[in-house]
């Protein structure tokens, strides 16, 4: 039999609603519609020229989604745009089409590529489209109490963030500090200061996950007031940290193993190399799951 034909085409705003409710049906209902809209409408500004593409049938319905997110980043002192492929869906009897998402997105020019929660066999499929692996090093760590003392000062006070954090840690926060899986704090000791985007994650659908997004701030200010900042994502209900070291860019001391398969992050580009690849302007600010 004949595979079903489909049509094509960008999502727009005006598309929002109805996609937001095909990725809940279809690809995770624990995810609320409203909130998978926000990949249509993120809080940051961009020339986005589209939110993805959509497959139709000849009937009109939706019967898939590649959903991406688009971003401008300085790199090198040059404007670099990105697409993040942020979630995709197909229904099954409509699979054989599910290429063409890829390819429209795909066949954009100009963009740097991230993928960063492939699974099942669309990792395989980005490897052979010339995507590559991020090292994704992850170590689990316990997150401690910590008695309060002088020294660190931890805050998620938008104020102290708006006063301390300057430059590119600045801009950072203020794209994402309306993105709704995106969480800020700030930590202070001794004159430095380090600054920590975080997200809440399931595994085995326990929400008890600490993953950080972005680390910035003083050098080593982060890293020196760890303890204090375990001892805070503890206190909110967040026992673990998902510590990957290309984030922050060390790696907490005190309990915890290595990850023997973390999750993979991919990206591709034939001009950016993946010490530019970063988690902002991506599904990971954007929805809870």
């Amino acid at each position: 039999m004949a595979a079903p034909s489909v049509t094509v085409r960008p999502i727009s705003a005006a598309d929002a609603t109805a996609v937001s409710r095909f990725l809940h049906q279809h690809l995770n209902q624990r995810v609320p519609a409203a909130a998978w809209s926000r990949l249509v409408t993120p809080p940051w500004k961009s020339d986005a020229p589209n939110h993805g593409f959509e497959l139709l049938s000849d009937d009109g319905a939706l019967v898939g989604v590649y959903a991406a997110v688009y971003s401008e980043r300085e790199i090198g002192g040059e404007r670099v745009a990105f697409c993040n492929l942020a979630a995709f869906c197909v229904l099954e009897e409509f699979r054989s089409h599910s290429l063409r998402l890829v390819r429209a997105l795909l066949g954009q020019r100009g963009y740097v590529f991230t993928d960063l929660s492939p699974s099942g066999n669309v990792i395989a499929l980005n490897e052979r489209l010339g995507f590559h692996r991020l090292d994704t090093a992850t170590k689990l760590v316990a997150n401690l109490p910590r008695p309060p003392r002088r020294g660190a000062q931890v805050t998620t006070d938008p104020a102290a963030l708006d006063r301390v954090l300057t430059g590119r840690d600045a801009e950072v926060y203020r794209d994402h500090r309306d993105a709704p899986a995106a969480q800020h704090l700030l930590v202070e000791r001794n004159g430095a200061h380090g600054y920590l985007m975080f997200r809440r994650d399931r595994r085995k659908r326990l929400p008890l996950f600490a993953t950080p997004l972005y680390a910035g701030g003083d050098p080593g200010g982060l890293e020196a007031a760890w303890p204090a900042v375990g001892a805070h994502l503890l206190r909110h209900g967040l026992p673990l940290t998902l510590a990957e070291r290309r984030v922050l860019g060390f790696t907490p001391g005190g309990p915890g193993r290595e990850l023997g398969s973390p999750r993979p992050k991919m990206f591709r580009s034939k001009d950016v190399g993946p010490e530019s690849i970063d988690h902002l302007y991506s599904e990971l600010t954007l929805v809870r799951w």
